[in-house]
């Protein structure tokens, strides 16, 4: 499995844009662009784009996992919200400079709970949606517009847009689902979260408690996002070879679970 590290942009081709102006403006390569969006035969001719078109770009500007996504003319965080499978208030509350949610600026660089992965060949989008427990319809949302990008037909190095499951008060960055953790794994995220008390837990496939609920502090409470970061050390040893870190709130009136988000991870010990 090829999830991408490092910084990608999500830009929109505007009237006038070349390949060399793009990769000089994001800090990546012409042919690090066509790889990632697979502009050769037959999807198109080697390196013609068209406005309107969307690219993943690789940047060499960090080597953080972040994705952004480049505000176009004409964008609203309505808009952007429903391509990533997402809330408004959600993007708009990780996104700090944001003053005003109905006021964004085309070239605007915000960011978006999603990641990116590079296909293998024999990769679908069933397989997709089955490895990362993210649904198929919000996987297809997310690459509406691209070059190369068809729901039946997906190209070997192609890199693909997954956005994550979020709820409206919480987008868990870490781990990326799909992935292997153990006894100690970092868990960060932005949380909208009463007190500033975000929970956290790790069950496996067959119901076992692998790591108990804990709590971390947010640097903020509500009404704010605030940043967590934690970990989850194990308290027992799994005994399925996948399963789900859980994040989370409970209601200050009841203790109920809310905003429960969860990720699907697997386990190399079984």
């Amino acid at each position: 499995m090829s999830i991408a590290t490092g910084t990608y942009f999500i830009y929109q081709v505007q009237p006038g844009d070349t390949l060399y102006a793009i990769a000089d403006r994001f800090g990546s390569t012409p042919q690090a662009i066509a790889d990632a969006n697979y502009l050769y035969p037959p999807v198109t001719t080697p390196d013609l784009i068209f406005p309107g078109q969307l690219l993943v770009v690789p940047s060499n500007s960090t080597n953080d996992i972040s994705t952004f996504y480049v505000v176009a003319p004409g964008d609203t965080l309505n808009r952007i919200a429903l391509r990533f499978s997402t809330a408004i208030e959600l993007i708009a509350g990780i996104n700090t400079d944001i003053q005003d949610p109905g006021l964004i600026f085309p070239g605007q660089p915000l960011i978006v709970p999603a990641f990116i992965y590079i296909v293998e060949p024999g990769d679908t989008i069933y397989q997709m949606e089955q490895r990362f427990g993210i649904p198929r319809a919000n996987i297809i949302s997310a690459n509406l517009d691209r070059p190369g990008f068809s729901p039946t037909t997906i190209w070997p190095g192609y890199a693909l847009i997954i956005p994550l499951e979020t709820s409206e008060n919480i987008a868990v960055m870490d781990p990326l689902p799909g992935t292997v953790i153990q006894s100690g794994q970092r868990v960060t995220g932005y949380a909208r979260a009463f007190e500033a008390n975000v929970l956290h837990q790790v069950r496996d496939s067959n119901g076992v408690i692998v790591s108990e609920e804990r709590s971390v502090m947010a640097d903020q409470g509500a009404p704010a996002y605030g940043r967590f970061e934690s970990t989850l050390p194990f308290d027992r040893q799994p005994i399925a070879s996948t399963g789900e870190v859980w994040v989370y709130t409970r209601s200050p009136r009841n203790n109920e679970i809310q905003d429960l988000v969860q990720v699907k991870v697997n386990f190399n010990s079984v």
